[in-house]
């Protein structure tokens, strides 16, 4: 069982183009990510992550942009909604990846960090998120 496209933005909340820009940093991710495990490119962790830092930014951008067109255009209170949204979900994925690459950087290093429970606490309640607004749209 396979989501539509259409599902998929009204219950993330993001556009095609935020999709798009996503799957590309995750396309770029991967295969960074698979020169570095493989040692064929020896750099940290935080180069790895840039492509994924770099589509967050670039979608935070975006969604400032949608924010003040749509405030512009006097839909206040969906301009405010959506800015919300989807700043929460970027955040969280943000924060989702910024502890899972100081995870790693400590694996590396031989230190004791954070536990994978601490990591993954922003997609346990990016999961309850998303939930409830499914809840909500139907």
């Amino acid at each position: 069982m396979f989501f539509s496209l259409d599902e998929l933005v009204r219950w993330l909340g993001l556009t095609i183009f935020e999709l798009w820009i996503q799957l590309n940093a995750v396309l770029v991710f991967s295969l960074l990510l698979a020169l570095h495990i493989d040692r064929t490119l020896q750099c940290s962790w935080w180069i790895v992550f840039s492509p994924l830092f770099t589509a967050d930014a670039l979608n935070a951008y975006f969604c400032t942009i949608v924010f003040i067109r749509m405030y512009l255009e006097g839909m206040y209170k969906a301009a405010l909604m959506r800015a919300t949204w989807s700043l929460t979900l970027l955040l969280l994925l943000f924060v989702f990846k910024f502890l899972l690459c100081k995870k790693l950087q400590s694996i590396d290093q031989g230190v004791g960090g954070l536990d994978f429970s601490e990591v993954l606490s922003p997609i346990f309640i990016l999961l309850q998120l998303v939930a409830v607004r499914a809840c909500q749209l139907h």
